[in-house]
């Protein structure tokens, strides 16, 4: 606010903390390092999808990750968890791990402003692929791999959950727990899609068939 626009005092402002609303707010002074806001007014927010969406995908090397996080906060993503598999080709410590979510958080929080939303998604600490498989209840689970022959989905759904492997793809042990813990094999069409298309592209189809998109 201070740095690159500039405000000055008296600058009207529309602010959001995460909580779902919208606040009109204008600047009542400022400093070096600091601004000092009044609150004027609060509203909701009416942009996020009915439609619960998890995303569980393996973690990939570069600023992969950073593209989907940011995409998928767009398309109405709730929650997104980084995984580890057989396949994965990044191995970080504890201490990396940490501050790779904080970075990721952040750019959903940066994807919120773009997009106009008010809730930011949550980005989970990296875990196994097992657990996040044992653990995710959804009305409608897929995974994504492209040796899938295609399966119905039910007709209606309020929660989905999307499983997404590494570039290498899921291990056959992998796909299989998924299918013991009822998700969908699913293909997306007849091109393989890469690690980071993948997920945007199922994001988009649910929300079209389940959530908010429309198409005239």
């Amino acid at each position: 606010m201070l740095k690159v626009l500039r405000l000055k005092t008296g600058a009207p402002l529309e602010l959001f903390n995460g909580d779902g609303n919208n606040y009109q707010c204008e600047l009542l002074d400022s400093a070096k390092r600091i601004a000092t806001i009044r609150v004027l007014s609060a509203k909701a927010n009416p942009t996020e999808s009915s439609l619960r969406s998890r995303l569980g995908i393996v973690v990939s090397k570069g600023d992969r990750m950073d593209f989907v996080v940011q995409k998928a906060t767009e398309l109405g993503i709730h929650e997104i968890y980084p995984l580890t598999s057989e396949r994965c080709d990044v191995k970080l410590n504890a201490e990396r791990a940490e501050k790779r979510q904080q970075h990721w958080s952040k750019v959903a929080v940066s994807a919120c402003e773009q997009s106009g939303r008010s809730v930011i998604p949550r980005i989970a600490p990296i875990q196994s692929i097992h657990q996040w498989i044992s653990e995710v209840n959804a009305d409608l689970k897929w995974v994504l791999h492209h040796r899938a022959s295609a399966e119905k989905s039910p007709t209606e759904a309020q929660s989905v959950a999307i499983l997404v492997g590494p570039e290498g793809g899921l291990s056959e042990t992998e796909v299989e727990l998924a299918l013991q813990h009822k998700f969908i094999p699913t293909v997306l069409g007849p091109r393989v899609l890469r690690t980071e298309t993948a997920p945007l592209v199922a994001l988009s189809v649910l929300q079209q068939r389940y959530g908010d998109f429309t198409l005239l």
